[in-house]
């Protein structure tokens, strides 16, 4: 089979992915009695209707790019980085006490928030390195291990708010209390958009790019994810590149957490973390650890989670229809993938 033929047969299985996904959620909206075309249209006005709701799109699509383009790097490593959610909550921990600290320094605003963006970057490195040495020097499968984690940063951050960083007199589940303006990542007018924010998640998924497409270092590591035990043997210390794998992802968690901080919430609250980890897992599984595909995938599971808020408003639904979506539309990527490997497996036996 020729190249060109197997590009088409891969586009073939791909758009049969999305038909079977669509199919699926058109079979649940007439379940729950809704009208399909409308409950589509109000998803797409949700997202894109006006400014407002596109820049609200971008500040979703932010953290979910970084989270997506830290997680190819371990992929790349053969590595299932469950632990996301809590680096990117460590690194709004981290962010937010250094903040804290500097409040009232008289630090000019740039250099605060630059710092809060390389503390949260740290806290959430700090984390993954933990996860990557109960895997590496442990034997702790990183499942187990991120999963562990996972809770036990959701439990300090509960903590803290309702222990040392409590709203004065009283702990809240609404968070910390908010920091000053000028503390805040400068915004567009009239909107909840950054685009110091914006810049980041771009230049973070850029550098993963030419990180795994383009170097030495992507090309050993990509070699580590496919076969560990001929890595090693062919002289690729892989324990090192596992390790490092892990703090590359776990720095651009941290950062997402401190952007989540900085300039979404500009406070710590007990779901800082937005569940982006996990829904950078199936945006990562969805594109194939492809990282060219990172950003556009992004920006629709971005624009599917803004524009559900569309449903309960107009239809009454419920806005976890957008998680049916998104969780069919990876299911059918794994079922088509399956189906594919085997058609071009048996394509292969019977060419010999």
């Amino acid at each position: 089979m020729n190249n060109q033929s197997s590009r088409w047969i891969d586009l073939s299985f791909r758009f049969g992915a999305i038909l079977l996904a669509f199919l699926f959620t058109v079979a649940v909206l007439i379940f729950s009695g809704a009208p399909p075309l409308e409950a589509f249209g109000q998803l797409a006005l949700g997202a894109f209707g006006s400014v407002e709701n596109f820049a609200n799109v971008m500040v979703a699509w932010v953290p979910l790019l970084l989270a997506t383009a830290g997680l190819l790097v371990t992929f790349a490593a053969g590595l299932w980085n469950i632990g996301m959610e809590g680096q990117i909550t460590l690194g709004a921990i981290f962010a937010t006490g250094v903040l804290r600290m500097m409040q009232d320094s008289g630090l000019p605003p740039l250099v605060m928030i630059l710092v809060a963006i390389v503390a949260g970057a740290i806290g959430g490195a700090l984390w993954a390195g933990l996860a990557g040495a109960l895997k590496t020097f442990g034997g702790v499968n990183e499942i187990f291990g991120g999963l562990g984690l996972d809770f036990v940063a959701t439990a300090i951050t509960l903590w803290l708010i309702f222990g040392p960083w409590k709203r004065p007199g009283i702990g809240s589940m609404s968070g910390t209390v908010p920091f000053p303006r000028e503390m805040w990542m400068p915004m567009l007018p009239h909107l909840r958009l950054s685009l110091w924010a914006l810049a980041i998640g771009i230049l973070g998924t850029i550098a993963v790019y030419f990180l795994l497409q383009g170097t030495y270092f992507g090309l050993r590591l990509k070699a580590v994810g496919r076969n560990r035990r001929a890595a090693n043997l062919a002289g690729i210390p892989t324990s090192t590149y596992m390790m490092n794998a892990f703090l590359i992802c776990g720095l651009f968690a941290g950062v997402a957490g401190a952007i989540q901080v900085t300039s979404v919430y500009h406070r710590l609250i007990p779901s800082i973390s937005s569940n982006y980890g996990w829904l950078g897992l199936l945006v990562a599984m969805l594109i194939n650890f492809q990282p060219v595909w990172a950003a556009p995938v992004s920006l629709f599971f971005a624009a599917l989670n803004i524009g559900s808020i569309q449903l309960p408003i107009v239809l009454k639904l419920d806005s976890s229809l957008s998680g049916v979506l998104q969780g069919a539309l990876v299911l059918a990527f794994l079922m088509m993938e399956g189906a594919r490997q085997k058609f071009s497996k048996g394509q292969g036996e019977a060419r010999s």
